[in-house]
């Protein structure tokens, strides 16, 4: 099969390799869509992964090829979704079922070959059944849509809150669209939501989701802390989102927010994070609650982050697709890794897709 192999830093080639064998409790799964994420650009080109050579790529949708030994023939030829992380069931957080922080997990497209190829062996266990009326380029996308919704539901906003998203990459795109869809499902009127980017194109993308231009910063014009203030009459936010993780988002975050008010922590981390003594003193003095998210949940219960993405976009709540702005087929990929890399166009999903 084809597959683009991960050799080194910046070593990444298209090579024609073994077809992966399901081992007992996996599926082979055909791929038919992979998206790029933001942290296969360091992964790829600047920090490496922790064993070579790999097979990058953890969004991505497709249909079961073949079944391996103790997995159910049903699963033959399945539209699935795939949940990236493989949890390993032993430790606290597992026994809890919180297997987003499991302490030795595996994790397809890092840890092991994962979506840029052809075929991908998955453990049954990672799969979720799509839907007709879910396209696999919107399945490939429920991995950052159920982050979205982890990180939403970890803050836990209620109603009336003030609400501001700093960065406008994927996921702070799908934050705003599930808070907009929230707001929208529950006619809901009250608080307000404030974006901060640093793009036109980011702009023009909010402004088409229904946020009024009035409550879009450019934080390469504006003072973003000034901004904020005079928005919310010198109080500050209730809840800030912050997608970008630099230090001096972070900052602004923590200034933003209004006394007892919540810093939610998505961004990975770009550098080290420092704070000056006057910032952490506003964490103490105005009681906020600093909430760390990580990943997502999928317990295969009812209610998890997958199920929930899941039946939003099967239920046309959400639009997925709309965040789509480029599609190369599996050859052409490396064209999207650049653009990401070298920011030479504007784009928010990069995806690879099979025709057909």
């Amino acid at each position: 099969m084809k597959a683009w192999v991960l050799h080194g830093i910046n070593d990444l080639r298209m090579e024609t390799v073994e077809k992966p064998k399901p081992a007992s409790g996996e599926v082979l799964v055909s791929v038919k869509a992979a998206g790029i994420c933001g942290s296969d650009i360091p992964r790829i080109f600047r920090t490496g992964t922790y064993s070579y050579p790999l097979i990058p790529g953890h969004e991505f949708s497709g249909v079961v090829a073949k079944t391996g030994d103790n997995v159910d023939i049903e699963w033959q030829g399945q539209r699935v979704g795939i949940f990236p992380l493989i949890p390993c069931h032993l430790c606290l957080p597992c026994q809890r079922g919180q297997y987003e922080m499991c302490r030795n997990y595996g994790y397809l497209g890092s840890r092991q070959n994962g979506g840029f190829a052809e075929y991908a062996a998955v453990p049954v266990q990672n799969l979720i059944k799509l839907p007709d009326g879910v396209s696999f380029e919107e399945a490939a996308m429920l991995e950052p849509m159920a982050v979205a919704v982890h990180a939403i539901r970890r803050a836990r906003p209620m109603a009336d809150d003030t609400i501001a998203i700093c960065g406008l990459g994927t996921i702070g795109l799908l934050i705003l669209m599930f808070l907009l869809e929230k707001k929208k499902e529950k006619s809901q009127n009250t608080g307000r939501i404030l974006v901060i980017g640093n793009k036109e194109f980011q702009k023009q993308t909010v402004l088409r989701m229904g946020i009024s231009e009035d409550c879009y910063c450019d934080s390469k014009k504006e003072d973003v802390g000034k901004w904020l203030l005079d928005k919310t009459d010198g109080t500050g936010v209730n809840l800030f989102f912050e997608c970008v993780g630099k230090n001096e988002t972070l900052v602004q975050a923590v200034c933003g927010a209004s006394p007892g008010g919540k810093v939610v922590l998505v961004g990975n981390p770009c550098s080290d994070m420092e704070l000056e003594k006057q910032v952490y003193w506003k964490i103490l003095r105005n009681q906020l609650e600093i909430i760390g998210t990580w990943n997502s949940s999928f317990t295969k219960e009812a209610g998890d982050d997958w199920r929930y993405a899941l039946e939003r976009a099967e239920r046309k709540r959400i639009a997925p697709g709309a965040l789509i702005t480029h599609k190369f087929a599996l050859d052409e990929l490396k064209k999207g890794l650049h653009i990401m890399r070298d920011r030479t166009e504007d784009y928010i999903k990069i995806m690879s897709v099979v025709e057909g």
